[in-house]
């Protein structure tokens, strides 16, 4: 197995989401999370996996089903919000490994979550501890002026988009083929955790 030090999860999260402002009365929420392990020391990336979330202050929209592919039905099968937490830190060593997302928003809404529904935020404390904006590293080691897109970064990289965009678990494990990319420029941050380009002013993915 590889040492728990090399390993670092790369998360996306799909949230539900409408075709302008939220209904009275609901919230955007969690619905899927998407989570490649990246061992960085071998440079590839080791598992991939998926965790349903089911809302409750608001549904999925047929906007959301258009953009993510995920259904109201789908989403009821899954796992409360404070059991997808315990999982990822049971399961995955989230209060102890490094993460990256592309982007701020992830990392945000975990908190706006974690605080609203009076879960322990998985990642320990403070948020930023162990995050990295991989898309303001990537936009910092290709000396881009505006932070791109996944699927631009990806074009940019000369990578695939494997699996649909949108869908948490195919970003997430295109996510980590960018970070994978920045590693072998030797631009990724050497600790997996936090680098300068974090502290840039976030943009949603």
């Amino acid at each position: 197995m590889p040492h728990h030090y090399a390993l670092l999860n790369v998360i996306d999260v799909e949230a539900t989401c409408w075709d302008g402002l939220p209904p009275p009365g609901t919230v955007h929420e969690i619905i899927e999370i998407g989570l490649t392990v990246v061992d960085l020391s071998a440079a590839r990336r080791v598992s991939r996996h998926r965790l349903l979330v089911r809302p409750v202050r608001s549904t999925v929209s047929a906007f959301c089903t258009e953009l993510t592919g995920l259904t109201q039905a789908e989403v009821d099968l899954g796992v409360s919000f404070a059991e997808a937490c315990r999982i990822l830190v049971d399961e995955h060593g989230a209060g102890e490994r490094p993460w990256a997302s592309w982007g701020e928003y992830d990392r945000r809404q975990f908190a706006r979550q974690s605080q609203a529904d009076g879960v322990g935020y998985p990642f320990g404390y403070p948020a930023e501890r162990s995050h990295t904006n991989a898309k303001a590293v990537f936009a910092e080691a290709y000396g881009l002026r505006r932070k791109p897109g996944m699927a631009q970064a990806l074009q940019l990289a000369g990578l695939p988009l494997e699996g649909r965009h949108h869908r948490g678990e195919d970003d997430a494990w295109n996510i980590a083929a960018l970070v994978l990319d920045l590693r072998s420029r030797g631009d990724w941050p050497p600790s997996g955790g936090p680098s300068a380009a974090n502290q840039q002013t976030p943009q949603q993915n």
